[in-house]
């Protein structure tokens, strides 16, 4: 029920990141939306600067409210400061729903991302403060599947309304996510606040019965005993080492740097895989190269990205972070790569831009190895990397690493989503690579197998406190690939 409520914080992240593809390739929204301009069919548009503005406003204000949700997390709490989130976020939803011309939706799309970024780094963080040590893996990785269901939801909305000749067809999608926000703000009030963030405000009393309400035990039952006197241990060495107040700056200092690298990378790799170039261009992608169902695919890529989410939320635990991560690296790399080659190799242009498809099954085929990459990376890259990134930091710097963290997947959202319709786009000043776009999505998950055979460590089945002293130990760097349970550290 915890993972529920919280997780539909990830489903107003996939709602929102998915709704704008589809509003994007609405006529009526393009003609009521365009300034002017007119796209290479005649037809009234938006411009590829004013598409990209867009698509990449929403992911400017994520990295903003992603920064700033270590401050709110730490001064109101998480539970709190997931609701003040949901605020900000229904701003941005009221402004794109009764905006009329690009400006306003502008200024939605930006208060939506603000509420989003706060709330894409409180999710993970309360998930983890709170979830087992058996189930930790599910319960965060189940944030990932809430956004892949907010990516379907999206994209089924976005099918039943895109015919529609009135501004139902765009403020209906916009409007749902209305429905969203009550629903975590009602799951919140509800939820009790993080034991760990109780005992970092010294309120012991208050952890006991937070514990006890997450486990459905009594108070003073001997497991809520043990897991709270580790968690009290843990923090009173924090603050005999004078490490109970940290600064952003000591996020940077020693072992604190290589848990910050590796969070930034990991999230940094999860957005260059590629991913958001198929949930934010692909209904647009889809009908340039020529396929007259565009949004049918788009449905069915969202179909396979929330059914392969679950198969990777059971191997999470089952077989650890490293082995599933490595495996969908290489996954990822090989379906990229045949998606290039057989776009590449049987799609040409006429001189108006227009996609001539000379070899219909090979299109078949690029579409099924695109459905192959998403279920590597839905069954993954999508959910370990939340996983991995709010358990690696410890109590005293988690929010603001894992803020950090999440603004970096963030920020390289906003640059890709920015550049992407320059570098797919037909016409003067774009690089028309259509298809080929799919070689740089293939050297990126390339260098994810690398990054995982370096620098991630199994934390299959450790306490957080357990994870904070696996990073400690010297030997770590020798530590095994596959870790089974046996080859853990003791705590």
């Amino acid at each position: 029920m915890i993972s529920g409520f919280v997780a539909f914080g990830g489903i107003l992240f996939g709602y929102d990141t998915g709704t704008i593809s589809g509003i994007l390739a609405m006529p009526y929204w393009a003609t009521n939306f365009s300034t002017g301009y007119r796209d290479t069919t005649g037809q009234l548009n938006v411009t590829a600067s004013q598409s990209s503005a867009i698509v990449s406003i929403l992911s400017a204000g994520t990295f903003f409210g992603a920064l700033g949700a270590a401050p709110m997390g730490d001064i109101i709490g998480r539970r709190w400061g997931l609701i003040a989130s949901n605020g900000v976020f229904v701003l941005g939803v009221i402004l794109q729903t009764i905006a009329v011309s690009i400006p306003p939706f502008l200024a939605g799309r930006f208060f939506a991302g603000l509420g989003v970024g706060l709330i894409s780094a409180l999710v993970p963080l309360y998930q983890s403060e709170t979830a087992p040590k058996w189930i930790r893996g599910f319960i965060v990785g189940s944030y990932q599947f809430a956004i892949t269901i907010g990516l379907l939801l999206a994209s089924v909305i976005n099918n039943a309304t895109h015919h529609r000749n009135d501004s139902g067809s765009y403020r209906i999608p916009i409007a749902v996510q209305f429905a969203w926000s009550i629903i975590l703000v009602v799951g919140m009030l509800i939820l009790p606040e993080t034991p760990r963030y109780l005992i970092k405000r010294n309120d012991t009393k208050a952890a006991a019965r937070s514990l006890a309400r997450l486990r459905r035990l009594p108070e003073d039952h001997e497991s809520i005993h043990q897991e709270l006197v580790e968690i009290q241990a843990n923090h009173q060495f924090e603050v005999a080492q004078g490490q109970s107040q940290s600064s952003y700056l000591d996020c940077f200092r020693g072992n604190l740097l290589k848990r910050l690298l590796t969070g930034c990378l990991l999230q940094g790799l999860q957005q260059l895989t590629g991913i958001n170039f198929i949930f934010y261009y692909g209904t647009q992608f889809f009908k340039n190269s020529g396929f007259q169902n565009e949004f049918v695919i788009t449905l069915i890529t969202n179909c396979v990205n929330v059914g392969s989410t679950i198969p990777g939320l059971y191997a999470i635990d089952r077989w650890g972070r490293r082995p599933v991560l490595l495996l969908g690296a290489v996954g990822m790399a090989v379906s990229q790569l045949l998606v290039a080659v057989l776009g590449t190799t049987t799609t040409s242009q006429d001189p108006q831009g227009i996609i001539i498809v000379e070899n219909a099954a090979a299109q078949k085929a690029a579409i099924a190895f695109i459905c192959l990459y998403i279920f590597f990376f839905a069954a993954s890259w999508g959910p370990i990397a939340w996983v991995v990134t709010g358990e690696i930091f410890p109590l005293k710097t988690r929010a603001k690493s894992l803020s950090m963290t999440t603004a970096t997947n963030w920020l390289l959202n906003w640059a890709l989503s920015f550049a992407t319709p320059y570098l797919v786009n037909y016409g003067d000043g774009n690089a028309n690579l259509q298809s080929k776009i799919f070689f740089i999505w293939f050297g990126c998950c390339f260098i994810c197998i690398g990054f995982v055979y370096f620098m991630i460590y199994e934390t299959k089945g450790l306490t957080l406190e357990e994870v904070d002293e696996l990073y400690l130990e010297k030997n770590v760097d020798d530590y095994p690939i596959f870790a089974g349970p046996d080859m853990l550290p003791s705590s």
